[in-house]
């Protein structure tokens, strides 16, 4: 495929995948409200009978709209994780091309699941440590920028528990190997928290091990993937000739 192809199919992926998005907005935003409620329960606890506030008139309207869309990526999970797959195929051989179904299964399974902890863990324990550093003062969290944290955890998290689903597929493929991943052990937990502390909607130490704590495991998850899944690069080329 030439340049501008490409750019043509990478078009294509976009609104196919900005079309789900919409679609999955349009049935979510009916129901921003339970949403709402649901994602602030975990720190209603930690509340007492103090309940987030808000400051501005438009901020209720924006924030269920702000909702809708958070879910409306978790409902679309699947079509726009096939489309990255469809924009990377054309480049794969085609024994390769098979992993489809793997792929968005595997990829949306564990975006969801890397979503569940950021809400139902990482969430919460970052809240209780920040409210007791606080202690002795009355919250009046904004409604707003308490969603925006929390959104930014699950979203993070999601993000994050991608990690053996790349390692699987780029072993597979011979790219890489668990050898590779273990000899460079040292130099992944460097960036691990380096990225941490880029993703963390927080500037405390707390927060930015709750990312960098499950990144580690699931880089070694991914070892353990790639030993038991993957592939040398050899046997890759050579049964590509064969």
């Amino acid at each position: 495929m030439s340049f501008l192809e490409h750019l043509e199919e990478l078009r294509k992926r976009l609104m196919r995948s900005v079309f789900a998005i919409a679609g999955a907005f349009a049935l979510c935003l009916g129901y921003s409200r339970n949403i709402l409620d649901y994602l602030i329960r975990p720190i209603r606890p930690f509340l007492g009978e103090n309940k987030p506030v808000y400051l501005d008139l438009a901020e209720p309207f924006m924030l269920y709209m702000k909702v809708a869309f958070l879910a409306s990526l978790f409902l679309a999970a699947p079509v726009i994780l096939y489309q990255v797959w469809a924009f990377i195929r054309p480049g794969l051989y085609p024994k390769e091309r098979r992993y489809a179904v793997p792929f968005v299964l595997f990829a949306t399974v564990f975006f969801v699941l890397g979503g569940a902890f950021g809400y139902g863990v990482a969430f919460p324990v970052a809240c209780k440590f920040l409210l007791s550093v606080a202690e002795g003062f009355t919250p009046a969290l904004r409604v707003s920028s308490l969603f925006a944290f929390e959104s930014k955890m699950i979203l993070g998290m999601g993000l994050v528990f991608e990690l053996p689903t790349v390692v699987y597929f780029l072993s597979r493929l011979g790219l890489i190997t668990a050898g590779f991943l273990w000899r460079n052990f040292k130099y992944a937990i460097l960036i691990i928290f380096i990225v941490a502390a880029v993703i963390t909607p927080t500037p405390d130490v707390v927060t930015q091990c709750l990312f960098a704590g499950p990144m580690i495991v699931l880089y070694l998850i991914g070892i353990l993937v790639a030993h038991v899944f993957g592939r040398e690069p050899a046997a890759r080329r050579g049964a590509e000739e064969g």
